[in-house]
């Protein structure tokens, strides 16, 4: 009993493989579906590379300065925010539990008027977010328990040229009540840090303040505002709500991340499936080109076909041949273009800086994608389903150019010869 793939069987295919001078179109045909199976999983690599990165990426610089559940009152007062506080922060799940006072204003400095959230916290929680902490470009956190000190993002100071210790007025939504009617709520308050947390949508709409800053420019009390957590593994904030309810108490409400930021993952969900069905045309494109070749390899070789036949040669034997030669196609092919994606995902923002260098196109802009960098993040169940449908497809795409092989009859194809 011969063994399957044997070595005769790979040294014809590879003799079809290196097709002669007058065998050069199907020699194309072949490069062609190798290029297009290399180029499918490159580009599929890359493309989901590029996604899970920018989503990972996106979701952690919100988290970074936003916390992953807001407890917020019904009535927009607590019974005791202390002790609400107190309660949560003892927890398992709970790294940080700090009050919070958060609303929107009009900034104004110089000719610039323009819409700004405000978020106030006490200094040691403003200090013990990663995103805000870690990317302090100048000044200091800890000049925020200063009175009338705030913190703003770097394309913001760069849009408007302030700088540190530069005033800047806000103007709060709510006016004050006076016996002349309501008055505009307005404040100066002086630059003591600036931070680039990398997210282009914070760095130029968000600003910190202390706690006692904020309470005092919104008019608001101890026991109004909300409550912000930090858990110890976000991706289970479903698992936690329930016992976080229960201590919080039933007359507020708990909005965790995933409800916050549920229309942004989902379309990027949605973005990432679709150009993941979309690249796959390259693939199946490219299998449909090795069908092609190995139907016109098998009948240009019908001749060598008969004489193999005619010599003791099964029909399996045949049909292995012409699978050996395709399938190595897209072997081949799935892993250069493997490779290729590998190398071109850990060099992405080196090669998008070199693109830019020679178009002066602004790719990838920070306006528009909100990150300022390119992200790439290889998921392997990712690399391993692209190349299980590029070997899948690969596969697939010999049957029938090898079953035909195998099927042809020595005797019509050696009659006229």
């Amino acid at each position: 009993m011969t063994r399957a793939f044997n070595r005769l069987e790979w040294q014809l295919a590879g003799r079809y493989l290196r097709a002669r001078r007058r065998e050069s179109f199907i020699s194309i045909i072949a490069i062609i579906s190798f290029l297009g199976i290399m180029l499918g999983v490159a580009t599929l690599i890359v493309v989901m590379a590029v996604m899970n990165g920018f989503r990972a990426d996106l979701l952690d610089r919100i988290l970074g300065v936003s916390g992953h559940v807001v407890v917020r009152p019904w009535n927009g007062q607590f019974e005791d925010r202390a002790a609400s506080v107190a309660r949560l922060q003892k927890l398992a799940p709970v790294v940080l539990a700090t009050p919070l006072v958060d609303g929107q204003a009009m900034l104004s400095s110089g000719q610039a008027v323009r819409g700004v959230v405000l978020r106030g916290m006490p200094t040691d929680a403003l200090k013990r977010l990663p995103a805000l902490a870690g990317n302090v470009r100048a000044g200091a956190l800890d000049n925020l328990g200063q009175s009338g000190q705030v913190a703003i993002g770097l394309r913001l100071a760069e849009r408007y040229g302030i700088g540190i210790g530069d005033p800047v007025t806000l103007i709060a939504p709510r006016g004050m009540v006076t016996p002349f009617g309501t008055t505009p709520r307005i404040k100066q308050f002086r630059v003591a840090a600036i931070f680039s947390i990398g997210l282009s949508e914070y760095d130029m709409n968000i600003m910190f303040a202390g706690l006692e800053t904020a309470q005092k420019f919104f008019s608001e009390s101890d026991q109004s505002g909300a409550i912000e957590l930090t858990l110890d593994n976000p991706d289970n904030v479903e698992a936690y709500r329930e016992v976080l309810q229960n201590t919080a108490g039933a007359d507020v409400s708990l909005v965790d991340w995933k409800q916050a930021n549920r229309t942004l993952a989902g379309a990027l969900e949605v973005e990432r499936n679709v150009m993941f069905l979309i690249l796959t045309l390259i693939l199946l494109v490219a299998a449909l080109n090795i069908v092609s070749g190995l139907v016109m390899l098998v009948r240009d070789k019908h001749r060598d076909i008969a004489v193999l036949r005619s010599m003791g040669a099964s029909r399996g034997m045949i049909l292995r041949v012409f699978f050996i030669t395709g399938a190595s196609i897209g072997v081949i092919g799935s892993l250069a273009g493997f490779g290729l994606g590998v190398v071109f995902c850990a060099y992405i923002e080196e090669i998008r800086q070199l693109l830019v260098m020679i178009t002066g196109a602004q790719l990838f802009p920070a306006e528009v994608y909100f990150l300022e960098r390119m992200p790439a993040r290889l998921v392997m169940s990712d690399v391993v389903q692209v190349l299980s449908m590029a070997l899948t497809l690969s596969f697939l795409s010999t049957l029938y150019p090898a079953w035909r092989a195998a099927s042809l009859d020595p005797v019509e194809a050696l009659r006229y010869e």
